[in-house]
């Protein structure tokens, strides 16, 4: 290892930024490249292939049980951190918004488990390593474009369940109330309950649009080299397809993150990788 003068360094470090804006446009021209490519074809399963997909994402669980929870070890800490900041700040009434939010952007921290469970369809070795493996796939520009979209539906809940918050129960707490004041004054009042409502209402709408965004969309970008419209379409697509079993499928994946939050966000360690498994499951029976 040698010690370069500054004019040296600096130089190295305008190539190497020289190479990664190439790279970026590359990955955009690829975007457009595979802009309006074929569809593939939508088939109807029914709620049997929901339960059998989570069998087999409980499956590769077990088959990578160390490695994905050490990969999703980070949900539980991050999940304590918005626990700890929203309960030591006036960010208490966002505490469930930021909670419920792992509905809209957990599929994109589960692409790294959907590559594990591809490899392991194909018979090849997998560890918590080839998670990282989805960097290399030529669709890896509409995957991180369609992860800054999901990343944007999460942001407009935030500002959507603050504003419904500062339309009901806010004007009737008090400036930083306790969280024991706070949740009595949600379950025990009358614009506690009107904020629970409309609060459910949004957060459902929200969650939908983001399943529909995502359930086939990362998958189809990580498996075919596809465009980013044809993925959102067909994501689309295969929702309206199945409403019945997609609507037991979105129930399903809020039942368990709610279950992993409500753990002290440990049991996230579990359900998010589980369902990770299981959406690459439910991929393969919604797409021909």
């Amino acid at each position: 290892m040698t010690i370069r003068n500054p004019i040296e360094w600096s130089g190295a470090q305008l190539v190497s930024a020289a190479h990664a804006a190439g790279a970026v446009g590359r990955r955009i021209d690829h975007m457009r490249d595979t802009a309006h490519s074929p569809a593939p074809a939508i088939r109807r399963i029914g709620a049997a292939d929901i339960w059998q997909s989570l069998r087999q994402g409980f499956a590769d669980f077990q088959a990578y049980r160390s490695d994905v929870i050490f990969l999703c070890a980070t949900y539980a800490i991050v999940g304590l951190v918005m626990a700890r900041l929203a309960f030591g700040s006036d960010l208490l009434p966002l505490l469930f918004p930021l909670a419920s939010g792992f509905a809209i952007v957990g599929p994109l921290a589960a692409v790294g488990l959907y590559e594990m469970s591809r490899r392991r369809e194909q018979g090849a070795e997998a560890g918590w390593a080839n998670a990282f493996d989805v960097l290399k796939a030529p669709a890896i520009g509409g995957i991180a474009a369609l992860g800054l979209i999901l990343i944007a539906v999460f942001l407009i809940w935030l500002l959507a369940a603050w504003g419904i918050f500062q339309a009901t129960l806010a004007p009737s707490l008090p400036h930083a109330p306790t969280p024991a004041v706070f949740a009595q004054a949600v379950l025990f009042t009358a614009p506690g309950r009107v904020m629970i409502v409309l609060g459910m209402g949004a957060g459902f709408l929200f969650a939908l649009l983001a399943m529909m965004l995502s359930v086939v969309s990362f998958p189809l970008l990580l498996d075919r080299d596809t465009g980013l419209d044809t993925a959102i379409g067909t994501s689309f697509r295969a929702v309206l397809a199945n409403p019945g079993p997609m609507a037991l499928w979105g129930l399903t994946v809020a039942a368990l993150l709610l279950a992993g939050s409500a753990l002290a966000f440990v049991g996230l360690m579990v359900a998010v990788p589980v369902l990770g498994h299981a959406t690459w499951h439910l991929y393969r029976k919604l797409i021909a």
